[in-house]
């Protein structure tokens, strides 16, 4: 898929749709399940406060030539061995799956990450049992720096594969 078919809006009051779209027991089968309505109106809430914050950002993904929001995308700072980094995760609707839209989004966001200039590295942690993110992962630009235990969500652990970006080492935009 090339970058020009797709557009990252920033997350907005509105999106609460699209999160509801996304937890979902087939969307959210490698980090724990649907979570609640009320967890689900939390991470909603934090979503939205990502860029007040300063922490990060959340992104619809959007197809341009429709305007039809087909995922999400988004990075936000968390602690990491003994640093601050940036953590990225994405979601694709299942009828967008398997078109490259995750990759071509996760690129977009690791280039608006890279603008921030905040932090040299953001991280990615999909499970080692879901092959398609993990593709993501390097058709996106990561760097596999192994395996590690992770938890996501609080208070569940999994089995992760660590992926890298050097912000400082993409090219100026």
């Amino acid at each position: 898929m090339d970058a020009s078919a797709l557009r990252l809006e920033p997350w907005t009051d509105a999106d609460l749709a699209l999160l509801r779209l996304i937890n979902t027991p087939e969307m959210r089968k490698h980090v724990g399940g649907p979570e609640s309505e009320e967890r689900m109106l939390v991470r909603h809430r934090r979503y939205l406060d990502f860029v007040p914050s300063g922490i990060g950002c959340m992104y619809r993904v959007v197809l341009a030539a429709e305007g039809v929001a087909v995922g999400s995308v988004g990075y936000a700072e968390r602690s990491w061995q003994g640093g601050t980094v940036y953590e990225m995760g994405w979601n694709v609707l299942p009828p967008h799956q398997g078109r490259g839209i995750a990759a071509v989004a996760a690129r977009a966001a690791v280039e608006a990450a890279a603008r921030t200039a905040r932090h040299r590295h953001l991280h990615a942690f999909p499970s080692v049992d879901h092959p398609a993110s993990n593709a993501v992962c390097r058709r996106a630009g990561f760097t596999l720096v192994g395996e590690t235990d992770f938890e996501f969500p609080p208070g569940r652990w999994m089995r992760s594969n660590d992926w890298r970006v050097d912000l400082r080492a993409l090219p100026a935009a």
